[in-house]
């Protein structure tokens, strides 16, 4: 069993709903992004999503887009971002997952990229331009070296799709929540309660929904429609980046707290 199945086991015997913050490495810098790991763990974050800058996010909106140009200003590599992973990984309960775009998994080779972030003490991975056609060359390595690669779910993906993208996913599978970019939004659109319910008569993977959700409310209705996730970050990359780097991890940190203790009650 993978980090990430075992810590989805974990919550679903304790009958709570997991709490993945997501924040982007280099964000002011790589020292607070280390710090903001450590918060966030010691905060209530069941598992973390990292965001490795980069240059065309097309997932991304623009509080996201704001901060990976900011990373990406600081000089943030991947080599650096994983240099950082591999030295506080092995204090962090809540498992890394990295977030990240498919072209610099192919720049540095599929096999080589997977054993770098494996040694940096990734558990997870989400590309989110990859589409499930494409994802078999990277599936069945990730899963040798004991990575798992989630797969996304759209709101406009057919029933024979949604089964496909179920069967594959590794991990959890990550519904988005809305058609377009991430962002923080005011609420959240009724119809994610019925994909997930589709989604659920064809699996029992765990599933996370993401984008679009901003505040305890929300993270609480999709918890209610039935989510065993709850992923969160333009609102956390937002707080972040406020103020001075101290406040902004004084900040995420509250925030942090907030969103978990509702989602215990």
């Amino acid at each position: 069993m993978t980090a990430i199945s075992d810590r989805f086991e974990t919550l679903k015997r304790n009958q709570e709903c997991a709490l993945i913050p997501f924040i982007t490495a280099g964000d002011p810098d790589l020292a607070t992004t280390a710090s903001a790991l450590k918060i966030l763990d010691n905060s209530g974050a069941d598992l973390i999503e990292l965001g490795v800058p980069y240059s065309d996010p097309l997932a991304d909106g623009p509080v996201i887009q704001a901060a990976a140009t900011r990373a990406l200003q600081q000089g943030t590599k991947l080599e650096d971002v994983l240099e950082m992973l591999q030295d506080i990984t092995p204090s962090l309960q809540a498992p890394i997952i990295l977030f990240t775009y498919y072209n610099p998994i192919l720049h540095r080779g599929i096999e080589n990229f997977l054993q770098q972030i494996a040694k940096a003490g990734v558990a997870g991975l989400v590309v989110p331009d990859l589409p499930l056609e494409e994802a078999a060359g990277l599936l069945k390595p990730a899963d040798e070296i004991g990575i798992d690669l989630t797969l996304l779910v759209a709101p406009t993906s057919s029933a024979d799709r949604i089964e496909a993208i179920a069967r594959a996913s590794q991990g959890f599978i990550y519904l988005v929540s809305v058609t377009g970019v991430t962002g923080m939004r005011s609420q959240m659109e009724t119809r994610v309660s019925d994909l997930l319910q589709q989604i659920r008569n064809v699996t029992n993977k765990p599933i996370g929904v993401g984008f679009g959700i901003s505040h305890v409310e929300q993270a609480l209705q999709v918890r209610d429609w039935g989510a065993d996730a709850a992923i969160v970050g333009s609102a956390f990359v937002k707080r972040l980046a406020e103020g001075t780097p101290e406040e902004g991890l004084n900040a995420i940190g509250q925030f942090c707290q907030s969103l978990k203790a509702a989602l215990r009650s």
